[in-house]
């Protein structure tokens, strides 16, 4: 199984690697300098996956000047660690969109999620990216067997499955249901025949066509990018009222530089804020597994099945022989269950449906964030005039960020995009009526403050080399201890800087998770996830020096 070296917290989000570092190593991606003094552009971007590069892409192309700030490397964060989907058949289904938003913000969901999947096709090609994008079919089934559980297997494909074919017609889709679809290459024992079939949907490798729209920006004398920048705090100036004065904004980084803009975008999976926005998402991780099988025994398709953590299928390039079926689900919320044991029930999974699978040749995990409505919320940041947010990607986040950098060039530009009301970060009807699982949401959180009473370990001796864990005397402030690979211990506090959430240990990704909004650190402290915009303050000389070195 891959794995990169000790120190890759600055290249990715965390401790395993994506199959997309198969054929685009990290090596490939453009390198650019950190900001060393205060600059000024029309806009400021914060982030630099595919929300970011998007939303520059669009704007460079409307004639903005730009500059993109990166904590860490270029396409370090999420958009490296997805499963490469385009789909506008949505995961959270249009029969609950619809519920949410009604029939109007249904088919705007469909409309717009339809556009990003092609318009992904339209830049690559533009771009002359080779990117594996391809328009396939999609492929949703039941979780039950349609032989020996058949009264669930016929309720759902009734209730779920073709009410799903419908509503996607209604909304503009195209969609049909056909019994005893069998997908080709399913050779194993379960019999989950019956399927809709969501035709134009899509995928692509996500951090070459990334690296590709990146390369084209750095020739692009409007546009800048500087890494390891970390912003720290943004802040609108001046006066504005009813058209009258203006607003300037302020992005301002750890080394204290600026940069002076009109307008700022936070394309940070989650805004740089206390609550608000934040308090709307349910934060979540999801596994991936990369499995060897023969070219030619999987058809080229995109395969979803109705379990509440859902399982699906891609494929991806391996090499002349072989394919990867790319494997994904196992979803829980961060901080708040055990992550070891998720690949072997992804690859337990897959065996047992195709049996020529071979080798797992990669196995990793990524965030998702989960908004209580289901929407994206993608504008101006409540209480603000120029400064945007994306986030609440819901699972399809590589369209939520297509979606984004079209709608908010818009905005910023005057122009009219339907699309807008919603997205709108201050939308209240889809969330009014979502109130009782926010309100569940919220109980389950502050639950999780249980952690100041409770240790992981006993004692520092209790740790294995290469794993961490909180030690909370209950009298003390806690301390989260990692133990490296040669038995060295290093310390450093177990408080989330966001809102103070006790850390937990992630032993799949050897990071620091914080289990109420989702911050999550590397080993040595890092912070490589917000809402938090800090790392973990060192709590012995040790923990300083590893979290230094990291930083370096």
């Amino acid at each position: 199984m891959a794995t990169v070296s000790p120190h890759h917290f600055v290249a990715t989000s965390g401790e395993t690697a994506p199959v997309w570092a198969h054929t685009e190593p990290y090596s490939n991606r453009p390198k650019f300098p950190q900001l060393s003094q205060n600059t000024s552009a029309d806009v400021c971007i914060i982030g630099s996956g595919i929300s970011g590069v998007q939303s520059a892409y669009e704007l460079i192309k409307r004639g903005r000047s730009v500059v993109m700030l990166e904590a860490r490397d270029a396409i370090s964060g999420e958009t490296d660690r997805t499963s490469g989907h385009l789909a506008s058949a949505l995961d959270d289904h249009y029969l609950e969109i619809e519920k949410k938003h009604g029939e109007e913000g249904a088919k705007l969901a469909a409309d717009s999620h339809k556009w990003a999947s092609k318009h992904v096709g339209e830049v690559a090609r533009e771009l002359g990216i080779d990117c594996e994008y391809r328009q396939l079919p999609a492929y949703l089934i039941s979780q039950y067997d349609r032989q020996t559980q058949s009264s669930e297997h016929d309720a759902e494909v009734k209730r779920l499955i073709m009410g799903e074919v419908e509503q996607a017609n209604r909304f503009g889709l195209s969609a049909e249901f056909k019994t005893g679809f069998a997908v080709k290459g399913w050779d194993g024992k379960p019999d989950q025949r019956d399927a809709s079939i969501f035709h134009e949907q899509a995928t692509f490798h996500p951090t070459k066509y990334l690296t590709g729209v990146l390369k084209w920006l750095k020739e692009q004398p409007s546009f800048t990018c500087y890494t390891h920048s970390r912003v720290m705090d943004v802040q609108e100036k001046g006066i504005e009222v009813m058209g009258i004065g203006k607003k300037t904004v302020t992005v301002s980084t750890d080394t204290g530089h600026t940069v002076e803009c009109s307008d700022a975008i936070m394309a940070t999976c989650v805004p740089l804020q206390k609550l608000s926005i934040v308090a709307e998402l349910e934060y979540m991780r999801t596994y991936c597994i990369a499995v060897k099988v023969p070219q030619g025994y999987v058809e080229d398709y995109l395969l979803y099945d109705t379990a509440e953590a859902y399982k699906y299928v891609r494929l991806t390039r391996c090499d002349e022989q072989n394919d990867y079926l790319v494997v994904g689900g196992c979803d829980h919320k961060v901080g708040q269950e055990e992550t070891l044991g998720r690949f072997q029930e992804l690859e337990d999974w897959i065996r047992e449906r195709f049996t020529k699978a071979g080798s797992v040749d990669y196995a990793w995990s990524g965030q998702v964030f989960e908004p209580v409505d289901y929407m994206g919320f993608i504008g101006l940041n409540p209480g603000t005039k120029h400064t945007y947010i994306i986030t609440g990607d819901s699972g399809n986040g590589l369209t939520h960020g297509v979606i984004a950098g079209r709608l908010i060039t818009d905005q910023i530009e005057g122009v009219k995009n339907y699309w807008g009301k919603l997205y709108s970060p201050s939308r209240k009807a889809s969330l009014l009526k979502s109130a009782g699982t926010a309100m569940a949401h919220d109980v389950q959180i502050q639950a999780q403050y249980k952690r100041f009473l409770q240790s992981d370990i006993k004692d520092i001796e209790d740790l294995a080399p290469g794993s961490g864990g909180v030690l909370n005397s209950t009298t003390k402030v806690p301390v989260a201890v990692y133990k490296d690979d040669e038995g060295g211990v290093h310390k450093f506090s177990a408080l989330c800087p966001h809102m103070k959430g006790v850390i937990c240990w992630n032993g799949v990704e050897k990071s620091w998770d914080c289990p109420v909004h989702g911050s999550r650190f590397s080993k040595d402290g890092v912070c490589v996830m917000g809402p938090a915009k800090g790392h973990l303050n060192p709590a012995d000389e040790s923990g300083e020096k590893l979290q230094s070195e990291a930083v370096k």
